[in-house]
């Protein structure tokens, strides 16, 4: 049974029913772009690679995903993957505001999501954050996690060949396409994402499945 705190969370949440999806291959820089698109906003992050790479530190295995540490690094994502999932059910219990970080390599799985997130009363929009194949190679050898070389070609060769898809699947008014090639040096590269963003939250939710559900909800918090 829910709390009165998760009551609160949830239905007087102001991004309550908004579900943003991240796409970028390895080295694309999203995790910056979301720090300088939706900073403040209070979206609930769903991604399993802070968890892994915590775990990965405690456990101190190397970032540079060596060969020898598969086995035990396999396990490790497996737990994160776990516990991602189910900070991401808790949220949508409350259908608290997300964003849902990935590579966006796989348009099936993707769409599926966004599918399941819609039948539930949700808005879905879409932050695809685009580089240059040369930009992703070596922004991935800056990092401290890096990923193979190959890895980072496939799926940016397979995350290129989804932006039409996701154009359409999402729609263009909410879809967007961040360059980020150049270097953000005044710190306000990113201001249209975060006009975007802040354009869609402030969207009335208007779904009758997510009306009901806050119908719902008053009603138990009242009695």
């Amino acid at each position: 049974m829910k709390s009165y705190t998760d009551l609160q969370e949830g239905l007087y949440d102001p991004n309550i029913f908004k579900a943003f999806f991240l796409a970028g291959g390895p080295g694309s820089g999203k995790s910056y772009v979301v720090k300088k698109s939706t900073g403040g906003t209070g979206l609930k992050i769903v991604n399993s690679d802070d968890i892994f790479e915590k775990y990965l530190k405690q456990a101190r295995l190397d970032f540079k995903m060596q060969a020898g540490q598969k086995s035990e690094r396999d396990k490790l994502r497996t737990k994160a993957k776990e516990v991602t999932a189910k900070r991401r059910d808790n949220y949508i219990e409350g259908r608290l505001g997300l964003i849902i970080d990935g590579t966006g390599k796989d348009y099936g799985k993707i769409s599926t999501q966004a599918a399941g997130l819609k039948q539930l009363g949700y808005d879905t929009h879409m932050i695809f954050v685009n580089t240059s194949l040369e930009v992703a190679l070596a922004n991935n050898q800056r990092r401290d996690r890096t990923v193979d070389e190959k890895i980072v070609i496939n799926s940016w060769k397979q995350v290129q060949s989804n932006i039409g898809k996701f154009q359409s699947f999402f729609g263009p008014k909410n879809f967007i396409i961040v360059d980020n090639d150049m270097p953000d040096i005044d710190g306000r590269l990113f201001d249209h994402v975060y006009k975007f963003v802040q354009k869609l939250l402030r969207r009335k939710v208007d779904n009758y499945i997510a009306k009901a559900w806050m119908a719902k909800e008053l009603r138990l918090k009242q009695r």
